[in-house]
């Protein structure tokens, strides 16, 4: 459940939406807002799209509500960076035609520059680490009981990611890590595959962090007290920091607390 104005508002599943409710909770996720765009901070576990009829809300629906005059005005929601569904923070979203296809482009040029947070198992020997680490549907080349689930592999698609440790810390006696990613480019799930890749698995991941059986575990039986002991988060954490084009200021949002609670234990 998400708290809102007052409101006590689930981004579960519900048949029916509270159209007001919506509105409310929408304007609570607001950055910054111009004429030709909107940046919201996206919850963990909050859809970004429909993906099948089955009543989830998602951030798409709200924005909607949000926008519904300029809508009735010509407008549009596009969504730019387009988060998982359990990774948080900065998101871009364009209100008309021509600044989708502008932002869109920029995205494709690398001209937006995009800083992520994570937590991750472990302390890294190094401060700094350049991954380049080409990308491809794990299917493509051998089985895999994830549709989704992505490796790395030299005939997959070029990938690039800049890690900087921010700070390490124990948790119950345990080794973790803050760090700061910096993608160059922007492969399906990039971030949580090169840091896998690198020993460092995000907290809570359940495709590339201690076992991709919790992500099957977790999709028959819903978040449990075993996965809970295994994956110590309920989400990956994986937070969308920053965003920024060319020189102009950036886009941020603060750590969320679930992250921050656990990087303070």
């Amino acid at each position: 459940m998400e708290k809102s104005s007052g409101l006590r508002f689930s981004i579960g599943r519900h048949p029916k939406v509270n159209l007001k409710s919506a509105f409310e909770y929408s304007k609570s996720l607001i950055l910054a807002e111009t004429e030709e765009l909107i940046v919201v901070n996206k919850p963990a576990r909050l859809l970004v799209h429909p993906s099948k009829p089955d009543g989830k809300f998602t951030l798409w629906q709200a924005l909607r509500e949000l926008l519904a005059f300029e809508i009735a005005n010509g407008g549009q929601v596009s969504i730019i960076n387009r988060l998982d569904r359990e990774t948080s923070g900065v998101t871009l979203v364009a209100k008309t035609r021509e600044a989708a296809r502008k932002y869109s482009m920029l995205m494709a040029g690398r001209a937006i520059a995009k800083e992520y947070a994570a937590l991750v198992w472990g302390w890294p020997a190094s401060d700094h680490y350049e991954v380049d680490a080409p990308i491809l549907r794990r299917g493509e080349v051998e089985p895999s009981a994830i549709h989704l689930q992505r490796m790395i592999h030299p005939d997959g698609a070029p990938a690039q990611t800049r890690f900087v440790v921010e700070r390490r810390f124990k948790r119950a006696g345990e080794p973790f890590a803050q760090m700061r990613a910096f993608p160059g480019t922007g492969r399906i799930h990039q971030i949580r595959i090169h840091l896998a890749h690198l020993g460092h698995p995000v907290v809570g991941d359940k495709i590339y962090g201690p076992s991709e059986r919790c992500y099957l575990e977790f999709i028959e039986t819903g978040w449990t007290p075993h996965l809970a002991k295994i994956l110590l988060l309920d989400r990956h954490a994986l937070h969308s920091a920053s965003l920024q084009v060319g020189s102009e200021p950036a886009w941020t949002a603060p750590l969320p607390a679930d992250m921050a609670v656990f990087a303070s234990s």
